[in-house]
């Protein structure tokens, strides 16, 4: 399959992260959203390069429309319903596990509260895309896009799916905020993606099962190498982060954002194709 081509605007991307370093100050208003939604940032440039030549031009046109892309930043809030502790309810596969909000509930109870929604709320986000395409509105398809495509990363991002996801039940605290916030910053220049072309999803639903499963797998090699990059190294400075970033770069890069990529762009682009294929300006 292709690849699709790094633009100018994700080359400044690159470029911002190196920078970002300067906004590491937590006295800074703002500075650690900034940092926690790079891998979202850097995700949403590389989506559009992802589209087919009907629908690319639109995101081109107004990719600094896109709220993550703006000169200046804005990002849905993070909550821990943006998560989905799936190994909770039950063990990799998860055959058993439904795929409706109801029917999960109704299984699963008590046991299935406090383990998030992020299925649900692709879902969601991905209805209010389709109607804000078939209404042709330039600033919500723009500002759901956006969503889609920060809930995708969360997806992507093996530990969102895990009960031990900021590594508190294997001695690792403060995994998800190490992988997850600061590993894109320490890669700076290195973050560049290659995801495959979007393409035209045939059960928008059921699609974010095979992302859970296909993300899932990684839990394991993260905790791992999390801990091969620690080992020997006192706290968790710079030194830890060379490491973390060699060992475990690759995997962000390969198997978490390059993916979020491409599928952020197949929602855009079913999205539209479902909406009857609207002349977007």
């Amino acid at each position: 399959m292709g690849r699709a081509r790094t633009t100018g605007w994700a080359v400044a991307v690159l470029a911002w992260a190196g920078a970002s370093a300067a906004l590491a100050q937590p006295a800074e208003k703002g500075a650690r959203e900034r940092i926690v939604e790079l891998a979202h940032q850097v995700t949403a440039a590389y989506a559009i390069d992802t589209l087919p030549k009907q629908l690319k031009p639109f995101y081109k046109a107004h990719r600094a429309e896109l709220p993550s892309l703006a000169l200046e930043p804005e990002f849905a809030p993070r909550t821990p319903e943006r998560r989905f502790l799936i190994d909770r309810l039950a063990s990799f596969p998860f055959d058993d596990v439904p795929r409706t909000e109801a029917s999960l509930n109704a299984k699963y109870g008590d046991k299935a509260k406090d383990i998030g929604r992020l299925p649900w709320l692709v879902e969601e986000s991905y209805a209010r895309l389709v109607d804000a395409m078939k209404a042709s509105d330039k600033d919500k398809i723009l500002a759901e896009s956006d969503v889609m495509a920060g809930l995708i990363v969360d997806l992507r991002s093996p530990l969102n799916l895990t009960e031990n996801f900021d590594g508190q039940k294997t001695g690792q605290h403060g995994l998800w905020v190490r992988v997850l916030e600061k590993l894109p910053q320490a890669l700076g220049k290195d973050l560049k993606l290659s995801p495959d072309a979007a393409r035209y999803l045939d059960n928008p639903k059921e699609y974010v099962f095979s992302i859970i499963l296909a993300s899932y797998v990684w839990i394991d090699n993260i905790l791992y190498l999390d801990q091969l990059a620690h080992r020997s190294k006192q706290g968790y400075g710079d030194p830890y982060y060379e490491d973390l970033a060699r060992r475990v770069g690759p995997l962000l890069r390969q198997q978490v954002l390059s993916p979020a990529a491409e599928d952020a762009g197949s929602y855009w682009y079913t999205a539209w194709v479902v909406a009857g294929r609207p002349e977007l300006k």
